[in-house]
């Protein structure tokens, strides 16, 4: 008979998690990891394989909470979709529940070249996000919704790097209302957008799908 995990493993991958988030991939040890989850070596690697394919996983649950998806999917236009994205990033990047910033983003930016395959992996999925905001721009283009010339690619490239960038910041310390103001600000950039003060009245606070408000991650 098969002997039961004397662990939970939604319990310990979301510590797993946490981990990752906090230090990066490379940084973050198999001896930091079972001294975190409070297991033995031997449990973690019969139940996740390794160190890689542990953080593939912690990779996939912190992708449910994906904000710029659902923002993307929900919005009617895509200018509300990306002014969502960012208010939600400012929310989400600066909430004390977690480490700061985007997994996505802080992960794998300090890898050497045995850990390369991980760096692609987070580049990638960084440009499919990408590409989603492009076609999604393309769109309301297509319907006339954005003026003629305006260039989906380099708008999305540009509030691509907008949320990297808040990413950033919020690992160096800025608060909610720091990026609050990047997010207005960058909505000046949208086309036909007029000159002004920018929107700084983010949307009624969300409850993410785990039940937990502002657990929203991007």
């Amino acid at each position: 008979m098969s002997r039961k995990r004397a662990f939970d493993r939604d319990t310990v991958l979301e510590i797993a998690l946490l981990e990752f988030w906090r230090h990066g991939y490379e940084a973050t040890s198999i001896a930091s990891l079972t001294a975190a989850m409070g297991i033995r070596p031997p449990s973690l690697y019969a139940a996740f394989g390794d160190k890689r394919h542990l953080f593939e996983e912690v990779v996939e649950r912190y992708r449910r909470y994906d904000f710029s998806s659902r923002a993307l999917a929900e919005e009617p236009t895509a200018r509300a979709a990306i002014s969502r994205m960012l208010r939600e990033a400012a929310a989400s990047y600066t909430d004390p529940g977690h480490p700061p910033g985007c997994l996505i983003f802080s992960a794998a930016v300090n890898v050497g070249p045995e850990s390369a395959d991980v760096r692609e992996a987070m580049r990638g999925i960084r440009e499919a996000a990408k590409a989603a905001i492009t076609a999604r721009i393309a769109s309301d283009v297509a319907a006339g919704l954005l003026p003629e010339g305006t260039d989906p690619g380099a708008l999305a490239l540009f509030y691509a790097a907008t949320i990297q960038g808040m990413s950033a910041q919020a690992r160096d310390g800025a608060t909610r209302r720091d990026l609050e103001r990047i997010a207005g600000l960058a909505m000046l950039a949208w086309p036909g957008e007029r000159e002004g003060t920018p929107d700084e009245h983010p949307p009624a606070r969300r409850d993410a799908p785990d039940g937990h408000p502002g657990r929203g991650r991007g």
